[in-house]
């Protein structure tokens, strides 16, 4: 039984390339690189491993900026058929980008909405909730395995002490943790054909009046003494004591 899937997919800045200003302590983002992240690959992979099985169309969309269409261009070469940039947004905030996405969504027929569970830049792990409550589509939150079956999926969620099964009929939200799956490296053809194929890029008109703002996105303060110790059992034992001074 073919699948219509969303795959909800992010550009991320190059976290470890990011340096933060020492008198501000904010970040210094420009001329940083953005790049896939990482758990959008996942869904990806979850998304065209379906496809694969069952047949389907995967159409991906990414909130973001001008710069995001090599990250369109990776998701095509991964397996996607269909992409959709939205722009006009620069900055982070759940509830906003929850409410674009969720725009979107309900004008693109659908059996699934595939997500990763946090992002990692915020890692709020807020937008997967929001965009069910947006959609009214029930959530299968944190999937490390998915199974489909008719019109029913049925994820595993947890630990390897606790696993706990959850299902929902389609249409339903999937969010996805990285240990459901390992991102394929697409062929050299499909990354060439990827290239060729076109993406649709709209405009939001964005209202970003939230009873929820950003307060601050700066980096904690780190006061290190950078005290090296070339003897290990004599540095360790310096280590618990400063520990057990800031346990107190």
């Amino acid at each position: 039984m073919p699948y219509n899937i969303i795959v909800l997919i992010k550009q991320i800045p190059d976290l470890e390339l990011i340096k933060v200003n020492p008198s501000t302590g904010e970040p210094i983002l420009d001329g940083v690189p953005y790049r896939f992240e990482n758990l959008s690959k996942n869904a990806v992979e979850t998304a065209v491993r379906i496809k694969e099985k069952n047949g389907g169309k995967i159409t991906a969309i990414l909130f973001g900026n001008d710069k995001a269409t090599q990250v369109m261009k990776e998701a095509y070469a991964m397996g996607v058929d269909e992409g959709f940039i939205i722009t006009g947004y620069q900055e982070s905030n759940p509830i906003i980008t929850a409410r674009v996405l969720s725009e979107k969504i309900k004008q693109i027929p659908h059996d699934m909405v595939i997500l990763g569970n946090q992002s990692a830049d915020s890692m709020t792990g807020l937008l997967p909730g929001m965009v069910s409550s947006l959609i009214n589509e029930p959530l299968l939150s944190s999937a490390v395995s998915l199974e489909v079956n008719n019109r029913t999926a049925k994820i595993s969620s947890g630990t390897e002490r606790e696993v706990l099964e959850m299902e929902a009929q389609m249409p339903v939200v999937i969010s996805v943790a990285q240990e459901i799956n390992e991102p394929r490296f697409p062929p050299v053809m499909q990354i060439i054909a990827a290239g060729r194929k076109k993406i649709n890029i709209e405009s939001s008109q964005i209202k970003s009046e939230s009873m929820t703002k950003l307060v601050s996105r700066k980096a904690p303060k780190s006061d290190r003494k950078r005290i090296v110790f070339e003897d290990v059992d004599k540095g360790a034992q310096e280590v618990a004591k400063v520990i057990k001074e800031v346990a107190r």
